[in-house]
Formats: structure tokens, C-alpha cells, sequence
């Protein structure tokens, strides 16, 4: 006869057997995303990045999985890191099963968020909080019932989510090719020469290419698509800077120029504060035009919810005629995509 002390240790100990297994579970899981990461990035630091690890860690979870089955997957003598063949074998079938747990997973939470009206947004940093409070408010005063989540990631973190259903739209900048994702476009946003109210280029009031010339610069990291961009305007007009410091967000850069540090090149919303408060200028360019491109980036051939719809109406009502968007109308169409010039544009 089982006495009630034993029953009592019995049902604790599968509870914590259960737990220990469910967190086993979850940290192979995490080491097959992450070694799938190094093997698409070809880079430690890059997926590390990603994962919100530190590099040591990511080697050291690749090199775990190794020990385990006792074959090399990742040559680490080459650069960028090259996958030995079963390491290429173990990574196409470590993708197949991550697309599969992760759809799983994207669409036991669609099916949540649609029951419990909430439209989950992630943003990268640099849309700005003041629009986007404006936006969400405007949402929710015709909408009393429905809840927009909004979060602020890097871009690739964006990415990620809108892929594997944690969000129902991305706000991106320069909204690049993806799998499983579409891009439509949202605005435009001008290109305006920051500066300090102190710094010899603040009394003009537009600012000829040409006087950029040798200034000494506040620049974007290397890998991000707006230094390229950017980088690629100033060979255009045949310009050289002195980059004497490089973030990779637009609030590091703005800090950078309040100080003296030097000039940047900046979408004009993302100023409007700091023009008000008199600690910085912004100049529009003369002659030429530079313009970042936002986009709403969204899962391809997955039908939004209706609440999903009336915030994109919400986001585009100031912006022309609504973009395209699946489920609209019955046929996949929610009226004439946007017209953009063909100026260089900027992410």
C-alpha cells in the first residue's frame, strides 16, 4: 500500500523529471538554432549577435554538439568559416526540423493572437517612439478592443520574428528579399545633413554635396545596408569624410554630433525632437536627393487578421493609397501600390 508521504515524493519527483526534461529540450533546441545561425552567417560573432550570446558561448555550443557525436562540423581554419561535409549534411537537416517546430510554434501563437484581438508589431529602433505613439493611439481610439504590442529590435531581430510568427508585422527600413516574406512599401523619409547648432555648416540653410568634403563624420557600422548606402551617395558626388566614429543606431549617432564630434547623415523624422529642443540642426541637401524607405514586411501567403488589416490601414492612412496585402477584398489585393521616385534610397 502506497502511504500518502511516498504518493507526495513521487508526484514531486516527476514534476522536477518533467521540468529537468522540458529544459533539456529547450536547450537543444537553442543549440541547433545557434548552430544553424554560424553555419548561414559563416561567422561566430555574427551568430552570436543574433542569439544574444557572447562568442565564446556560440564556439562553445558548437563545439559541445561536436564532442557529442564525435565528427567536426565547422572547419575553423578558413575564414569565413567553412562546414565540413557531415557538417553540411547536420545542417540541412537541422534547418528542415527548425522550419517545422517553428511553423508549428508560429501558428499555435496566430491562432492566440487572433482569439485574443492583438496585433503584434516589431519595429527596428529608429522609427521613432513619438510616431508610433501617435499611430497606436489613433489604432486604439477606433478600435477600443484590440491591443497593439509593440517591440524595438535590431533588423535582423525583426526578421526573425515576423518569420517565425512571434510578430504579424515588421517595420523595416529598406525592406530587403527574405523566405517566406513579403515587403510592401510605407514611406519615404528624407535624408537631412544633422549637425550642431555651433558647427560651420549650421547657418546655410541647404547643404551643397560638395561641402561635405574632408568634414569629419559620425558614420553607420560597416554591415549595415545604410552605411553602404550612404557610403555609395557620397562616391556618387565624388565626396570624401573623415569617419571619426561609427554606432550601429541613429540615437548613438545623434548623441555623438550633439557633441562637436561631428556631422551625420540622418532621416529628417528621426530629428524632429532634437530640432525642437534647439540641440541639433538639420540641413536638407541641395541639388540631390537621398531617401530612406520604410517598409511593413509580413508572412507570405498567410492571411492577416482582420485587426492585422485595420492597423496597416491605420499606418498607410497618411501615406497615399494603401499597399498591397494578402486577404483583402477576397482576392489578395488591397488597391495600387505606392509610386516611389528614383532616388537613391537608404536603410
Amino acid at each position: 500500500m502506497v502511504t500518502p508521504i511516498i504518493l507526495v515524493l513521487f508526484i514531486v519527483l516527476s514534476i522536477d523529471i518533467r521540468i529537468i526534461h522540458d529544459k533539456l529540450i529547450a536547450m537543444q533546441f537553442e543549440s541547433l538554432k545557434l548552430f544553424c545561425d554560424v553555419a548561414r552567417h559563416r561567422s561566430f560573432s555574427q551568430a552570436a549577435q543574433v542569439n544574444g550570446v557572447t562568442q565564446s558561448a556560440a564556439s562553445q555550443v558548437v563545439s559541445l554538439l561536436e564532442r557529442r557525436m564525435e565528427v567536426q562540423l565547422i572547419d575553423r581554419s578558413t575564414r569565413p568559416l567553412q562546414l565540413t561535409a557531415l557538417g553540411q549534411a547536420y545542417y540541412d537537416g537541422c534547418k528542415g526540423l527548425l522550419e517545422q517546430y517553428m511553423e508549428l510554434e508560429a501558428s499555435i501563437r496566430r491562432a492566440y493572437a487572433q482569439s485574443a484581438q492583438t496585433v503584434r508589431v516589431a519595429a527596428i529602433y529608429s522609427v521613432g517612439l513619438g510616431d508610433m505613439g501617435k499611430y497606436v493611439q489613433s489604432f486604439q481610439a477606433g478600435h477600443p478592443g484590440v491591443r497593439v504590442l509593440l517591440e524595438y529590435l535590431h533588423p535582423d531581430r525583426v526578421y526573425e520574428r515576423v518569420r517565425d510568427g512571434t510578430a504579424d508585422l515588421g517595420l523595416v527600413s529598406f525592406p530587403r528579399k527574405a523566405a517566406k516574406l513579403a515587403a510592401m512599401p510605407w514611406r519615404d523619409e528624407e535624408m537631412v545633413l544633422a549637425c550642431s547648432p555651433v558647427h560651420p555648416l549650421a547657418p546655410n540653410l541647404a547643404i551643397r554635396p560638395s561641402q561635405l568634403q574632408g568634414v569629419k563624420y559620425i558614420h553607420f557600422d560597416k554591415e549595415l545596408t545604410i552605411r553602404r548606402e550612404v557610403d555609395r551617395f557620397l562616391r556618387e558626388h565624388d565626396i570624401s569624410v573623415e569617419v571619426v566614429l561609427e554606432f550601429d543606431n541613429i540615437e548613438n549617432i545623434k548623441k555623438a554630433v550633439e557633441l562637436g564630434a561631428g556631422v551625420a547623415l540622418l532621416p529628417e523624422p528621426t530629428l524632429r525632437r532634437e530640432v525642437e529642443e534647439h540641440s541639433l540642426v538639420a540641413r536638407p541637401l541641395h541639388g540631390c536627393r537621398l531617401v530612406r524607405p520604410l517598409g511593413i514586411i509580413h508572412r507570405r501567403h498567410l492571411k492577416p487578421s482582420a485587426s492585422t488589416l485595420q492597423f496597416v490601414d491605420t499606418l498607410c492612412a497618411a501615406n497615399g493609397p494603401q499597399p498591397d496585402l494578402p486577404g483583402k477584398n477576397g482576392n489578395g489585393h488591397r488597391g495600387t501600390s505606392r509610386r516611389r521616385t528614383s532616388s537613391p534610397r537608404v536603410s
